[in-house]
């Protein structure tokens, strides 16, 4: 990938390296990491090289041009200063939402209403093109606000939110809608504006792919903590009897619901908790309102999937995970599964270990493990 940005632009820090020696380096690294710890081969989850973003957000720099009193804006991002640099174009993203940022800008710029106060633009969209912007500003959003980008949503065939302080405003939809096809079997998913989704289609397809591949059909149930919107939740749930979701965010428990029905699925539980909350209501320290039509005790699991944040997993999940037969655990940062490994390797060992590359050109990698326990400790 070539980007007239490389060099200046702080998103790509990699950028002196084409994507096979971006990617070995980072390899590389992570064997080096975790060699005390294993012994496998890592299974490698390449992205394409560009346009792999189907997720963006840039600021918006804007100034006054006083010969033809209206405003010239301009997409921005940080450079390695942390100053603002100006560009006009992005290689890393999808390339629907790369088509769309001049022509959106072009529309924006004609309407002070539109353009003043402007602060920054998000993008998300689906592998079907379903797209879904929203526009942030530091001024209150007025009727004319919504009249104006009614007429841009109409036009650019996308949809529009606006967003200020304790605003939001919806035009017509707070989601986009996916299809992803996953071991040749579609499921579909509904995203959500502000709710995590994972920012690499290719290679999200290629995760759950991976976990589906190395998890064994079972009789027994799955536990699962930080489901997000049931991303890798409701492929699992076909490997399955029942499965226990848990999530704290109220916006992913919603969206992981509705993905529920999109794909008629009827053996999950979601739950709206932390995984120290779960870890207390399953050891009986605490009871909770949210569990009143949840039987914990009709479970058994003999699997337990965690994604946590890049803080990792706490002291009382680590010592949950190794009551399990088998632990599928994504990171979205070596150094914490590192620690956290250190701790679940005195019960189990590593049957599978992988590295998908998410964020191409950046020093950022996501790993996959699968732990079986111990003979021994069974």
């Amino acid at each position: 990938m070539n980007c007239k940005y490389f060099g200046s632009c702080a998103s790509c820090t990699l950028y002196d390296k084409n994507y096979d020696e971006q990617l070995n380096y980072k390899i590389q690294r992570e064997k080096n990491r975790f060699s005390n710890l294993t012994t496998c081969d890592f299974d490698i989850i390449k992205s394409t090289p560009k346009n792999f973003r189907n997720r963006a957000e840039f600021r918006v720099w804007w100034e006054k041009d006083e010969n033809n009193d209206k405003d010239i804006l301009t997409y921005a991002m940080n450079d390695f200063k942390k100053e603002i640099l100006k560009i006009d174009s992005c290689e890393i993203v999808n390339e629907d939402i790369k088509n769309l940022m001049p022509k959106l800008l072009t529309d924006l710029e004609k309407s002070m209403i539109l353009s003043f106060r402007l602060f920054a633009i998000e993008f998300l969209v689906s592998s079907t093109s379903d797209m879904l912007v929203t526009l942030i500003y530091h001024k209150k959003l007025e009727d004319e606000w919504i009249n104006l980008a009614k007429e841009i949503e109409q036009k650019l065939n996308i949809k529009i939110i606006g967003r200020s302080r304790k605003q939001k405003i919806v035009l017509s939809s707070d989601f986009i809608n996916e299809s992803l096809n996953i071991n040749n079997q579609e499921f579909k998913f509904a995203y959500e504006e502000n709710g995590f989704t994972q920012p690499n289609t290719s290679v999200n397809i290629k995760m759950i792919e991976w976990v589906l591949n190395n998890t064994k059909d079972s009789k027994k149930d799955l536990c699962e903590l930080y489901c997000g919107g049931g991303n890798f939740t409701i492929p699992l749930s076909k490997k399955f009897s029942k499965v226990l979701a848990t999530e704290i965010s109220k916006t992913s428990i919603k969206s992981a619901l509705r993905n529920c029905g999109l794909n008629n699925i009827e053996n999950i539980d979601f739950i709206r908790m932390s995984s120290e909350e779960f870890v207390e209501a399953l050891n009986e320290v605490r009871a909770f309102n949210r569990l009143k039509n949840i039987d914990l005790k009709s479970y058994d699991f003999d699997t337990i999937f965690m994604d946590p944040p890049r803080s990792g997993l706490d002291d009382t999940t680590r010592v949950l995970a190794k009551n399990f037969e088998n632990i599928i655990y994504i990171s979205c940062n070596p150094e914490t599964l590192y620690r956290d490994l250190q701790e679940l390797l005195k019960t189990h060992k590593i049957v599978r270990f992988a590295l998908f590359d998410q964020f191409a050109f950046s020093e950022h990698i996501e790993s996959g493990v699968i732990l079986e326990k111990n003979a021994n400790t069974i």
